[in-house]
């Protein structure tokens, strides 16, 4: 029965306020429970709304129009020894010239956007040199090995021997040698090579090279031929940035799997985001023929105190089979492979004997550092590879890569200007393409973005707990204080009826007291109060 009298009291209207009061701190705390859980997702949902490539949008003029300033630095092999190489036999010995450095502008045209939530464009590089942050000049002469000859030759070494044959008389007749001594500035960008000039007029239009000169970065300064198709991460924010197609196509044909030949990672620019020290990212570039995959490293700051990580390919992402078995799907006319550490392009370089490692054979089997003198020992932070990226949006903050292109140069029989020549790799240049970091604008909204969030997470929190746990406190406290209030006094107002003696209030006297004249004995009425006395006489 005390227990309904005391409900009774919580039901009443003057406690009922305390009860808003608590479910308005318990709405609090679900709220803040809700924010703990679930805002991050908000987070992360609205910053991929936000990224995917719009026409019109900030992040889409970002990425067609980079707000970087690119510069590529190249380092040029100049071979001192030529002549004794081919006489004597001698190691070959280098001279490491440069940086020769260019400064680029990047920008994306022919953009046209896809129903299937692609887009498409094409890339448009130009260069300009730097003399004043170069250690030479662009027509500084070098002697490098002569590719277009040695390729030739090289492509020969299982033809007909009377076809051997006459491609040397060729090459006596055209005064052909396997060094030439150019200037830098054709070594890039291209000089009139006899052997191509000669293949122009006699190889069928099928077989035709798609460039007149030979130059190493022939056909780059400018817009480039190909087409590529990347998604907007519209619908699928995991596929941001990522290739669909390179030149209407989603396979490359030269290695022997479909993992192999696949294209779908990022130009470099942009990768999906929310990316983990888990995650690897795949870089595609045409030059390479395949993907690049990158592992986590460390965790950076780059410009604007903006959190990145850093992502590098692995020691072993050229290594032949022995050492990576993944790579065994890159050797499709071995064994023998390249060697650890050189990766064959040949297959997509026009079948030119061309193989890729990292500046100074970083990582690379040391036998081929010794088939050289000239060559300072590697070093991680000079020749490594690797991408700044901030994890949350995406964006890559800071970039160098960094690769050392090489021609693998074989003995062919009935070829007197290679008859002599050792199974040797020459090294030709290495370069690092650097972007240095994002302009403020984008760094301080990148801070903002990647660093507000938190803050508001645990402020908004943090603030909707303290809130809602100090009203329920103080609720609840004034809710029973009062209740037990009420029931001591219901209770002290009970106790006091019950347990009070039963007085009745006096009749009232309507007759004075009797006088008692300082005598208790009882005298009749007659005799106290004459007035009282009856007349006898009429009485009787």
């Amino acid at each position: 029965m005390q227990r309904a009298k005391f409900l009774d009291k919580l039901k009443s209207g003057y406690l009922r306020k305390w009860w808003l009061v608590i479910l308005v701190s318990l709405v609090l705390l679900a709220f803040g429970a809700v924010v703990a859980v679930f805002f991050s997702s908000w987070v992360q949902f609205f910053i991929g709304h936000e990224i995917v490539l719009r026409d019109g949008s900030r992040t889409f003029k970002w990425w067609q129009q980079p707000p970087v300033k690119p510069v590529i630095k190249i380092y040029i092999y100049n071979v001192t020894n030529a002549d004794e190489f081919l006489i004597d036999g001698a190691k070959p010995i280098v001279q490491e010239l440069g940086p020769y450095v260019y400064r680029q502008e990047w920008e994306k045209v022919n953009v046209s956007f896809h129903d299937n939530m692609t887009v498409t464009f094409q890339q448009r590089k130009v260069f300009y040199f730097d003399a004043e942050a170069s250690a030479g000049d662009e027509e500084d002469m070098v002697v490098v090995p002569n590719i277009p000859m040695l390729s030739a030759t090289s492509q020969s070494k299982h033809a007909a021997r009377f076809l051997r044959l006459a491609m040397a008389s060729i090459m006596d007749i055209l005064k052909i040698k396997p060094f030439v001594e150019v200037s830098v500035s054709q070594l890039l960008w291209g000089y009139e090579d006899p052997l191509l000039k000669l293949a122009k007029d006699v190889v069928s239009k099928d077989h035709k090279l798609p460039y007149e000169e030979f130059g190493l970065f022939y056909g780059k300064n400018g817009t480039s031929n190909d087409i590529m198709t990347i998604f907007t991460g519209k619908g699928d924010i995991t596929r941001y940035g990522l290739v669909d197609r390179w030149n209407g196509k989603t396979h490359l044909p030269h290695w022997k799997s479909d993992s192999c030949n696949r294209l779908n990672g990022s130009d470099g620019s942009i990768f999906p985001p929310n990316i983990t020290p888990n995650t690897t990212l795949y870089v595609w570039d045409k030059d390479m023929c395949r993907l690049l995959p990158l592992k986590f490293q460390k965790e950076v700051v780059t410009n604007g105190d903006v959190l990145g990580y850093r992502f590098s390919p692995a020691d072993n992402v050229f290594g032949d089979p022995e050492h990576n078995s993944e790579n065994e799907c890159f050797c499709p006319n071995g064994p023998p492979c390249a060697p650890n550490g050189l990766f064959n392009v040949s297959a997509c370089q026009y079948d030119s004997p061309v193989m890729l490692s990292f500046p100074h054979f970083y990582n690379a089997d040391p036998a081929l550092l010794n088939m050289v003198d000239g060559i300072s020992p590697p070093e991680k932070e000079k020749h490594q590879l690797f991408i700044d990226v901030q994890p949350q949006m995406g964006t890559t903050l800071r970039a160098t890569a960094r690769v050392q292109i090489n021609l693998a140069v074989s003995q062919v029989m009935d070829i007197k200007q290679v008859a002599t020549f050792p199974d040797i790799v020459f090294p030709i240049l290495w370069f690092e393409d650097v972007i240095s970091g994002l302009p403020s604008e984008v760094t301080d909204l990148l801070h903002l973005a990647t660093n507000a969030p938190g803050v508001a997470k645990s402020a908004l929190s943090y603030g909707l707990f303290i809130i809602g746990g100090v009203l329920l406190v103080i609720s609840v406290f004034c809710l029973i204080r009062n209740s037990n209030r009420q029931e001591t006094l219901t209770l002290e107002s009970s106790t006091h009826y019950v347990n009070k003696p039963a007085n009745p209030r006096p009749p009232r006297n309507l007759i004075p007291p009797f006088p008692t004249n300082g005598t208790t004995k009882k005298e009749p009425i007659d005799v106290l109060n004459p007035g009282f006395v009856a007349d006898g006489n009429d009485m009787s």
